[in-house]
């Protein structure tokens, strides 16, 4: 799919990519779920733990900058070179979550995150440089990135994963 570049084409992205995400993750037997190695070693629903954090990090940071603040990106006392600590910070903070909590979690942040994009229009959305907080690029982009290529990366991860738990034939 094509990387969005309207308001239309990114709901229908984050409603596509977001059913796949969930249905690869669904799919994944209960006994598999919480088990490392679906990225490193960080299980599917680290996975998801992952993606509902950077949702919040997102909305706090379009909540910021409609206030007209400029939000600490990506979040407070974190470059993005130090994003693999973050995310490993976030990681944790979820990881004594059950999986129906994180689950619920991810769909109620993805619907936030979707009736605040729903609130924009399309040149609100996709002109780059139009809010001080976004620097160079667009409100658009950091949408596109927190949700539908974000679900893609790990929907494509969750199916490898799920792949390398099938028994083999040979077995």
């Amino acid at each position: 799919m094509p990387r969005p570049a309207s308001r239309a084409e990114l709901l229908a992205a984050i409603d596509a990519e977001f059913s796949r995400l969930m249905e690869d993750a669904e799919g994944v037997p209960p006994e598999h779920r919480l088990r490392g190695g679906a990225c490193d070693d960080w299980s599917v629903k680290d996975l998801l733990v992952h993606l509902d954090a950077w949702h919040g990090l997102f909305l706090a940071w379009e909540e910021a900058g409609s206030r007209g603040g400029k939000p600490e990106m990506p979040a407070p006392g974190h470059t993005w070179a130090t994003t693999p600590e973050l995310n490993e910070q976030l990681r944790r903070k979820g990881q004594d979550d059950g999986w129906d909590e994180v689950v619920a979690r991810l769909r109620a942040s993805t619907a936030r995150i979707r009736a605040v994009l729903e609130g924009y229009g399309e040149a609100d959305l996709f002109t780059k440089k139009r809010y001080q907080w976004t620097g160079s690029t667009s409100l658009g982009s950091y949408a596109v990135s927190a949700t539908s290529s974000h679900y893609a990366w790990a929907s494509q991860l969750i199916r490898k994963f799920t792949r390398g738990q099938a028994p083999s034939a040979a077995g």
